[in-house]
């Protein structure tokens, strides 16, 4: 989520208006929890807006091609729509096919590819502005926002020498750029060890780097054994208690407990996790909590010490990313429809906001 200020280039006069520019609720997210947020609005008889800047589920369209979820599928599932797939657990076309088809039953009203870019009013009638990808700016105004904004759009960065370098990415999406060429992956969590395994495989020669002792606990129970014999048996080179100090352009310098290593190079993927935009929540007035990072928010109906203005999903969470997953966090939406209900009445298809 960007918090540029909108170009002073651009006059009033270019700010695009339409005719549903106005929500009692507009949500800033379109992954499943913002779904699910929109989607139990409308059970409650208000009219929600969906903005993002990406596509719809854009976080999962950006997981690796061959992804398969830690969960069963009724786990994943929102607006009581089952989602039924071939095998035990969904795999990532399945959840994108399925998502759409969500919003597609719901009718949900989801503007893709738009910035919010400022937040502005108060409680019962917010102002938000956003750009699309052609610098056009909106205008909406709605009764009440809920942020949905997820987390994977902002990578930890390791900030080193080199990280900047187009040889190194913060993602990863297939194996097949990287066949026999030497690639670093740092990190010790599922998406470096899922990472790893998928390069090895597809004759990439492979380096695993990690800060930690070990593999993380967290890491899934059929990957882990997969991922320490390929590392006990060499295929796989692994550093622990280790980090990455320098990226050049053909070599990474990595130190160990042994000293400093100098490692010949071509592809560097730094997959050290992803943190919500702490600085777009600020812009819009919400506390964080000193350590954690967490927005302050009443925990029964999720609405931030901003009056009108709810967090929901992974978000909540702060730092702790690991706590909020779209398991738990599809559930927030009942919340928020709960004490919009409490406050509104049922929703109210006449609210007069103009599309000025």
């Amino acid at each position: 989520m960007s918090v540029e200020q909108i170009p002073e280039t651009l006059s009033r006069t270019q700010i695009q208006t339409r005719p549903e520019s106005w929500a009692d609720v507009l949500v800033v997210g379109a992954g499943p929890t913002g779904m699910a947020c929109a989607i139990e609005a409308h059970k409650a008889g208000f009219k929600p807006l969906i903005i993002d800047k990406g596509c719809v589920v854009n976080s999962i369209y950006h997981y690796p091609n061959n992804m398969v979820f830690f969960t069963t599928p009724e786990l994943l599932e929102i607006g009581d729509v089952p989602f039924t797939t071939s095998l035990v657990k969904p795999t990532r076309l399945e959840a994108l096919e399925y998502y759409r088809r969500v919003a597609e039953h719901f009718h949900l009203h989801i503007r893709q590819y738009e910035w919010v870019k400022t937040i502005a009013g108060e409680d019962g009638d917010f102002r938000v502005t956003t750009t699309d990808r052609h610098n056009a700016i909106h205008d909406y105004r709605a009764r009440k926002i809920v942020l949905a904004t997820g987390y994977y759009d902002l990578a930890n960065k390791l900030d080193i020498p080199g990280e900047d370098l187009d040889k190194v990415s913060h993602y990863y999406r297939e194996a097949h750029p990287y066949s026999d060429m030497d690639v670093v992956v740092i990190g010790g969590k599922n998406s470096a060890a899922e990472a790893a395994l998928d390069l090895w495989r597809h004759g990439a020669r492979v380096t695993l780097v990690h800060r930690g002792a070990q593999m993380h606990d967290h890491v899934k129970y059929w990957v882990r054994p997969d991922i320490e014999n390929r590392i006990k048996a060499a295929e796989i080179t692994a550093h622990f208690n280790s980090t990455v100090q320098e990226i050049g352009a053909d070599y990474v310098v990595v130190q160990t407990p042994s000293g400093p290593l100098h490692l010949k190079n071509d592809f560097v993927l730094a997959l050290t996790g992803y943190h919500p935009d702490y600085d777009f929540l600020r812009s819009v007035g919400i506390e964080l909590s000193s350590e954690q990072m967490r927005p302050v928010c009443d925990p029964e109906n999720l609405e931030s010490n901003v009056p009108g203005i709810y967090v929901a999903g992974v978000i909540v969470a702060g730092s702790r990313t690991n706590e909020i997953f779209i398991e738990n966090g599809r559930f927030h939406g009942k919340l928020i429809a709960a004490h919009l209900s409490e406050k509104l009445g049922r929703g109210n298809p006449n609210f007069p906001l103009d599309a000025t």
